[in-house]
């Protein structure tokens, strides 16, 4: 896995009461950063990781139950984002992390941390969005197609793994090597992390982001969007939308890069989300 040839970074684990989680990090002091996943997994905040250490910040990048390299199966029941932001709370208990928490989200990760600053499962002093599902972005057609359980039923491991391939391709740009498209699949050979997957996808809906926009608009804290402008996924639009009208948000737009901005500039976003997280 070339996470293991990215400079200072390092996997590790915690117990949880969901089992064992694992997570990237970088640094060893500074200020935490909690940072989401969403359809993809830690592996997606790799090319930051050493940079925003290098910047004194100590990044944490999670894997949710059932997905990466964590333990644990996802269900129906454990998939929303509700759930999801649970078990980033506990994770973030579990690792001693007390007071005002800085937290990035990308993709459906991004819900979630929308949903901890909104309902305060942990004290959200700084909420970064990087491609995020906001409003009604969600679920993609991709996703959307694993909500219907006779499609599920239907699909064998080629067929999903194809999808998949494709879909990750597409989301990292011009950043795709099969080497690279090869990383983010890696953990789908693993059939209960296919399972896992799919009930991620089977209970996506835009309710849970739309539900957030009162609690967002009444939200004094600091806000930053980092945005790939050529994400086909997650428009830019929705970003441009939620900087004016959400208060106290700041756009980052990332020209020539994907729905994966980590991966196609990782100095930029890096150093968006260092001045961000730093102040």
């Amino acid at each position: 896995m070339s996470e293991t040839t990215e400079t200072g970074v390092r996997r590790a684990e915690v117990r949880t009461g969901s089992g064992t989680v694992s997570y990237l990090t970088a640094g060893r002091e500074g200020p935490a950063v909690l940072l989401l996943h969403g359809t993809y997994w830690s592996r997606a905040w790799l090319p930051v990781m050493s940079r925003l250490a290098q910047a004194g910040l100590r990044p944490l990048a999670v894997d949710f139950p059932g997905l990466g390299r964590s333990g644990g199966e996802l269900t129906p029941e454990t998939a929303a984002v509700p759930a999801l932001a649970e078990r980033a709370a506990e994770f973030a208990a579990a690792l001693g992390l007390s007071g005002p928490l800085a937290v990035a989200g990308h993709d459906i990760g991004g819900a979630v941390a929308q949903h901890l600053l909104v309902h305060g499962r942990v004290e959200v002093s700084r909420l970064a969005l990087v491609n995020s599902v906001t409003y009604d972005s969600w679920p993609v057609p991709g996703v959307a197609r694993f909500r219907d359980p006779e499609v599920v039923a239907a699909t064998t491991a080629e067929e999903f793994l194809a999808a998949r391939r494709k879909a990750v391709t597409a989301a990292l740009a011009g950043a795709a090597t099969e080497r690279l498209v090869a990383d983010y699949l890696d953990p789908l050979s693993d059939p209960r992390v296919r399972r896992s997957w799919m009930a991620l996808a089977g209970v996506a809906d835009s309710r849970y982001t739309l539900d957030l926009v009162p609690g967002l608009r009444g939200s004094a804290v600091p806000k930053l969007l980092v945005w790939g402008e050529d994400d086909g996924f997650q428009k830019v639009g929705y970003a441009e939308r939620f900087v004016s009208e959400i208060p106290r948000s700041t756009l980052v737009r990332v020209p020539g890069a994907g729905h994966i901005p980590m991966e196609n500039a990782p100095d930029r976003v890096a150093r968006a989300l260092a001045d961000f997280f730093a102040h």
